[in-house]
């Protein structure tokens, strides 16, 4: 294990992982691969997509991965960031839509104490 907390991706460890369960694997290359591929949307929009969504999930593979693959579809960093952005903006109002949740709840508790 190296000194960082996130251990760097190697050809080693993506042979592991099919070496382990190989069936999961390929379907999941498949998947993948489809998913990706052009259609309604272009392969580089959809590495845009990508970018912002590693950014709400939070994986640094994710995000370098898709990164690279957004610049090599055409996307611009300017596109990237501001995908990154709407992202952010996404992920911070559904935190601030779920205070209905608490909202409800603190009434609740006054009602009941009330």
């Amino acid at each position: 294990m190296s000194d960082t907390m996130y251990p760097p991706a190697s050809r080693d460890q993506a042979t592991r992982r099919r070496e382990l369960a190989p069936a999961p694997q390929a379907a999941f290359d498949a998947f993948s691969k489809a998913v990706f591929a052009d259609g309604a949307l272009s392969a580089k929009m959809k590495q845009v997509i990508a970018v912002a969504v590693a950014h709400v999930t939070q994986c640094p593979y994710c995000i370098k991965g898709h990164t690279k693959a957004a610049l090599r579809q055409g996307a611009t960093p300017q596109e990237l960031m501001e995908a990154i952005w709407v992202a952010a903006e996404m992920r911070a109002g559904g935190a601030y839509a779920h205070t209905a949740v608490s909202l409800a709840v603190m009434a609740e508790e006054q009602q009941r104490s009330g």
